[in-house]
């Protein structure tokens, strides 16, 4: 043992997690931990952002194409507060991440000092687990605690609150990694009995039908799924942030569910008689209304979180697992089987949209250019192997539709939140957390804007992210819903917009805007083969809309053509 002081711990205790990038933002009540940061530059790589709403968005990212803790830091108050709509992001979408933050002195707290703020109550609802340390010798057991809670189980955020003198304290300090919690099971005991009960009803089925999550990327059980699949015949749909656990170029691979999903699987949810979901939590905008989704199935439904089993959906077979586990269980026992007449009723569903929807939105006939066909394009250079990061809106939703995933852990979106501003800081964390990979953000013209100050962290840092803005000039998704639903009553949602090829030359990154259909190719081409920073702004239709569609209140099998 040695004895150090606190903020010195809080740096050697992450070495021993073996961190080696942190997000950040220094101020005043962190500043201590910033000190003995600056003695550890050979061993960890601080990234300075521009906002700390930044910071955590990045350290999401880096999480979820490393398979890593993500770990940011910030200040007290407002450094903070910042904080908080990436907790709330991480914590929807099981992302685990680390958040070290500095508070006012011990003596200090509760007396409304110079940029104190109740981190800890406030962000309770939305972490995993929070702490405060007020003592140096506290301070390397919640970080091991931390690092453990926040990947293990289903992951998380987590955020560790460390007032200002145990920054300053001494400690003896010696670090032990935390490999158990008391009452804290996160990796639950299989019942092979329920395993044994979903098998008899898959070998059974007639038309069985398997939707899956983000938990089988989370679990690293695509393998397992693999074999589950090609051996159960079994047609296989994935919600938005399981897209890519399954290569969407599978023969049993049959879409996209949700609200903008593709029309088959959306419509046959409410035909299949065996519905097995695995590592998903059957969120509002996959199921529609719930008392019309699949009442004629039996439903099995693996998740590692036992909340989510029975909360929204109930299931005939609730099964609390792991999904690598499960699948590895239910390959053994089940039989062998093909299902080609249910497959067929799959691709003719599909032929319906295509002739109804994709054609005209990947070749369209119209003078400019859809969003559909630049990602499509996007798609088709890149091989559906970049990791491609999207904000919120309806870009988000066409580049779910038509980029053809096919690569590990290349699928990074803002889910169950929604947030946008997500994409282009979480691009930094996303190629800095898998650097020999392209990452594209594909951005719209109203999120861009709100982290639009990330680029000068792509400035610093020499992030190689490709930015490919998607610009109608509207807030386009909710413009959307005003013409369906609200009588085209277009309220606040056009956009006037900078020109974003100019600001973005003014942070020395290369930029482009291009208006026609003929330059897209080479356009792209020269955005993708740059070797550093690039943005492609593309102009595209202004009220092009997302079709299919299920409307609020609808059943998935009222889904809409136009």
């Amino acid at each position: 043992m040695n004895t150090i002081r606190g903020a010195e711990a809080v740096m050697k205790s992450l070495v021993a997690e073996k961190v080696d990038t942190i997000f950040g933002y220094p101020g005043g009540a962190i500043m201590p931990i910033y000190d003995a940061l600056y003695d550890f530059k050979d061993e960890v790589r601080h990234i300075l952002v521009r906002h700390e709403q930044g910071a955590i968005h990045a350290a999401q990212g880096f999480a979820r194409t490393s398979g890593k803790v993500g770990v940011c830091f910030a200040t007290s108050g407002p450094g903070a507060t910042n904080l908080i709509t990436g907790l709330a992001d991480a914590m929807i979408d099981s992302t685990p991440v680390v958040c070290i933050t500095g508070q006012v002195a011990s003596h200090l707290l509760g007396t409304d000092a110079f940029q104190e703020t109740d981190v800890i109550g406030i962000s309770m609802p939305v972490t995993k687990w929070n702490i405060q340390v007020t003592r140096a010798e506290d301070i390397a057991d919640a970080i091991a605690k931390a690092f453990y809670i926040a990947a293990s189980g289903r992951p998380g955020p987590v955020l560790i609150d460390i007032t200002k003198d145990a920054q300053f304290g001494m400690v003896d300090f010696q670090y032990t990694p935390c490999q158990s919690i008391r009452s804290y099971r996160p990796h639950p005991v299989m019942n092979d009995t329920q395993i044994q009960e979903a098998v008899a009803l898959l070998n059974s089925a007639q038309k069985p039908y398997l939707l899956v999550g983000q938990g089988i990327v989370l679990a690293e059980a695509q393998a397992e799924l693999k074999a589950f699949v090609e051996k159960s015949g079994i047609p296989v749909a994935s919600t938005l942030l399981g897209l890519g656990a399954l290569p969407v170029d599978h023969p049993q691979y049959v879409g996209y569910l949700g609200m903008h999903g593709n029309y088959a699987p959306n419509i046959l949810t409410n035909e299949c008689d065996v519905l097995l979901a695995i590592g998903m939590r059957f969120d509002d905008r996959v199921t529609g209304d719930v008392n019309r989704y699949a009442k004629q199935a039996k439903v099995i439904h693996i998740d590692i979180d036992a909340a989510e089993l029975n909360k929204i959906i109930p299931a005939t077979v609730a099964i609390h697992a792991d999904a690598k586990d499960a699948l590895s269980a239910l390959t053994q026992q089940i039989e062998e089987n093909s299902h080609g007449k249910w497959l067929q009723q799959f691709k003719e569903l599909r032929q319906v949209e295509e002739q109804e929807v994709i054609q005209e939105a990947v070749h369209p006939t119209s003078e400019a250019l859809k969003m559909a066909e630049v990602v499509q394009l996007l798609s088709d250079k890149t091989n559906g192997d970049a990791i491609v990061v999207t904000d919120v809106g309806q870009h988000q939703m066409i580049a779910s539709r038509y980029y053809e995933y096919k690569g590990y852990r290349n699928n990074i979106t803002s889910g169950g939140l929604g947030t946008m501003g997500f994409a282009l800081p979480a691009a930094i964390g996303a190629k800095l957390g898998n650097p020999s990979k392209t990452v594209v953000a594909i951005i719209g013209d109203g999120g861009f804007q709100m982290t639009i100050q990330e680029l000068g962290t792509i400035l610093q840092a020499k992030v190689d992210v490709k930015i490919l803005i998607l610009n109608n000039n509207f807030l386009g998704m909710v413009r959307q819903w005003q013409q369906l639903f609200f009588d085209r009553r277009d309220s606040f949602t056009e956009i006037v917009n900078p020109d974003f090829v100019q600001i973005a030359k003014g942070y020395a990154i290369e930029a482009t805007k291009i208006t026609e259909r003929e330059a897209l190719s080479g356009a792209l081409d020269a955005f993708l083969n740059s070797k550093e920073a690039y943005l492609l702004e593309v102009v595209v239709e202004q009220e092009d809309n997302v079709f299919p569609m299920i409307e609020t209140g609808a059943s998935v099998a009222d889904i809409r053509l136009n």
